[in-house]
């Protein structure tokens, strides 16, 4: 399961705390790039140096997120769970990982900001919109390769909703449209 990118435990996370450090520090860095198409990360030659930013910004789906408490893992919050991860190993690897080595990735954000969808399958149905308006390439993918894909992140997606937005010092509600809400 950790085959599919983007759940934690499937990024390099010492890449990262390094790159922020560098970037709070001042220090000159090539900051990573993933090319979405061929889902694969960019070769070092395209990232680009940053060198002294006014300001970081750490963008992504699972930035700032907490681990879950150990008895929420215990049941399975949708199909590929209940299929694939009979026992719960991936989930409290994915746990694991958060209550770990992303500790120290997300240590350095001073202000965190939440968008909150209407709910998943809102999330769902804007992927499937996303990869209908891509270009063509080996990770573009059908609607129903979206619903397999996302199974990954809902579990975690659902906890932040719950979990984040109390901490968080801005939560932006987003509607249907993807226009701010609230």
């Amino acid at each position: 399961m950790l085959a599919t990118r983007g759940p934690p435990g499937t990024h390099d996370v010492a890449l990262g705390v390094t790159v922020l450090a560098k970037l709070i520090g001042g220090d000159p860095v090539a900051a990573p790039r993933f090319d979405k198409i061929a889902d694969e990360p960019a070769p070092h030659s395209a990232w680009p140096v940053i060198e002294r930013p006014d300001i970081v910004l750490f963008e992504g789906w699972c930035v700032g997120a907490s681990a879950q408490p150990g008895p929420a893992l215990a049941d399975a919050v949708n199909h590929l769970e209940r299929d694939r991860d009979v026992g719960g190993t991936w989930r409290r690897f994915v746990n694991d990982q958060l209550a770990g080595p992303y500790r120290s990735l997300f240590a350095p954000i001073a202000r965190l900001a939440v968008l909150r969808p209407p709910n998943f399958a809102t999330v769902v149905k804007w992927r499937q919109d996303a990869e209908r308006r891509r270009p063509r390439g080996p990770a573009t993918m059908t609607d129903a390769e979206v619903v397999k894909f996302l199974a990954h992140y809902e579990r975690l997606s659902r906890w932040i909703d719950v979990e984040m937005p109390p901490r968080a010092d801005l939560v932006v509600h987003l509607a249907d449209d993807r226009s701010v809400a609230e």
